[in-house]
């Protein structure tokens, strides 16, 4: 090991063993003090991950700042995780929960202010530390935000050196950090999250998103495409969780174009010409087009050399009230067929017709055995059948019902989902965990099984 990295490792090492000794009221105090510094630096943070990336909008991301850091403050705060957690009396297990120590972080390019910030706040909640190495087109941004964490630590009297991050980012640096680690945290694109596995460390990854969105013949378009579109276009659609393709019934395609035009998403033209390219703009031979990350609709359009198409000037627009917000396109086919069934993370939507559920449900698989398998899938209706169909038959370790995928799988006030920045998704997503990461994932369990006044089987025969 470097003596670089080395010395990180001890800091941690250090500040662990004084952590170890926290009460549970000095562990949620630590949370508290994280979530507050990225809520009240909420503008700036935005601005300067902005401005450093090139990527999304200063003003999503200050909303996800202030959001996130509420929601996992508010949801953190009613779980215990010092000491004795749960007794019960029937099975005789009692449980006490232990940190699970040095927590190596990997965060990503498209969140690096809330993804440093939820897994800060889920490590100190089990008492353990925690060293982040940010992508290094972020350092300077996650950088800032862990200076206002460390802070506020500092001013609650926390032990210093909980909260590190690397300042001389490399492939070596990284690797060593998390070889040293006892536990890795990956968030971020598949070969960090593959070497997080392949470090001999417990890892914790996520997965490809792609979230396919089904419209059900019961859905008011008028209230669920709002929804779809705000997702789709959210931070320029670099979140993972965002709404990638439209599934909806055949003969609600005017309606539904209609909608998407009433919310300033614009449905291209249905010609070969037009879709090829945009696809050509997209995708290279290496995947999504990089230039593209991140980028508004407008950046889209003229990329493609389409910013002459009916229906998109006002995408150069100077009023940003009347720009295109999302660009829609009819794909070719599901899955293999057409590239545009994988993840594309700028403000663009494939749209797929369907004339019965069961199809609906086969175009989304198509979709994600192509990209995406065992991320999220949002569902429009009210119909249960559908609901219990969908879940039955998609591989996903999230479905979200009449709600934005893209603000609501990583958590929301209104879902039981976990608030989380880091989404797994399962043996489908080659990840260890098919829930939304949380404090849970970063402690210890003892159980102490008391013994039975009677046998639990005796009944029981073969």
């Amino acid at each position: 090991m470097s003596e670089y990295i080395q010395g990180y490792i001890e800091r941690a090492r250090a500040a662990q063993a004084a952590a170890e000794r926290w009460s549970q009221e000095d562990a949620d105090r630590a949370v508290n003090a994280v979530a507050k510094a990225v809520y009240d630096n909420a503008d700036e943070l935005a601005r300067l991950a902005a401005e450093e990336t090139r990527m999304g909008r200063p003003e999503d991301k200050t909303a996800k700042n202030r959001n996130k850091a509420r929601m996992i403050a508010a949801d953190l705060s009613t779980k215990k995780s010092v000491g004795v957690i749960s007794r019960d009396t029937a099975s005789g297990i009692t449980e006490i929960a232990k940190p699970v120590g040095v927590v190596a972080s990997i965060t990503p390019v498209t969140n690096p202010i809330v993804t440093p910030m939820s897994n800060a706040m889920f490590a100190l909640k089990g008492r353990n530390v925690i060293v982040i190495t940010p992508h290094h087109r972020a350092v300077r941004s996650s950088t800032r935000a862990v200076e206002l964490i460390n802070a506020n630590l500092k001013a609650i009297g926390a032990p210093e050196n909980i909260v590190q991050i690397i300042g001389q980012h490399s492939r070596e640096n990284t690797h060593e950090l998390i070889s040293s680690a006892d536990v890795v945290i990956a968030t971020g694109g598949m070969g960090m999250v593959k070497a997080a596995y392949e470090s001999g460390k417990p890892a914790l990854g996520v997965g490809a998103g792609n979230v396919q969105c089904i419209v059900g013949r019961d859905a008011d378009l008028a209230e669920a495409v709002p929804m779809i579109v705000d997702g789709r276009a959210f931070d320029d659609g670099i979140i993972c969780a965002a709404e990638q393709s439209i599934i909806f019934p055949a003969e609600m395609e005017g309606e539904l174009i209609a909608a998407l035009a009433a919310s300033h998403a614009v449905c291209l033209p249905r010609t070969p010409e037009v879709v090829s390219a945009l696809r050509g703009a997209l995708f290279t031979e290496d995947g999504m087009n990089r230039h593209l990350v991140g980028q508004p609709a407008h950046a889209v359009v003229e990329a493609a050399g389409l910013a002459g198409v009916a229906g998109l000037a006002a995408a150069n627009g100077t009023d940003s009230s009347a720009c295109t917000r999302v660009i829609a396109v009819f794909a070719d086919g599901a899955g293999a067929a057409d590239r545009l069934s994988g993840e594309k993370m700028c403000p663009v939507i494939a749209l797929y017709p369907y004339e019965t559920f069961d199809e609906a449900v086969a175009i989304a698989r198509a979709n994600l055995e192509y990209e995406g398998k065992g991320h999220s899938v949002s569902l429009h209706t009210r119909d249960e059948a559908h609901i219990e169909y969908a879940g039955l038959h998609l591989p996903v370790s999230r479905i979200l019902v009449n709600q934005s995928a893209a603000t609501c799988a990583g958590g929301s006030d209104y879902n039981g989902l976990a608030p989380t920045n880091t989404l797994g998704c399962g043996s489908w997503g080659n990840n260890s965990i098919s829930e939304n990461l949380t404090y849970k994932h970063l402690i210890n369990i003892s159980r102490v099984a008391s013994r039975l006044p009677e046998s639990r089987f005796s009944g029981f025969a073969l």
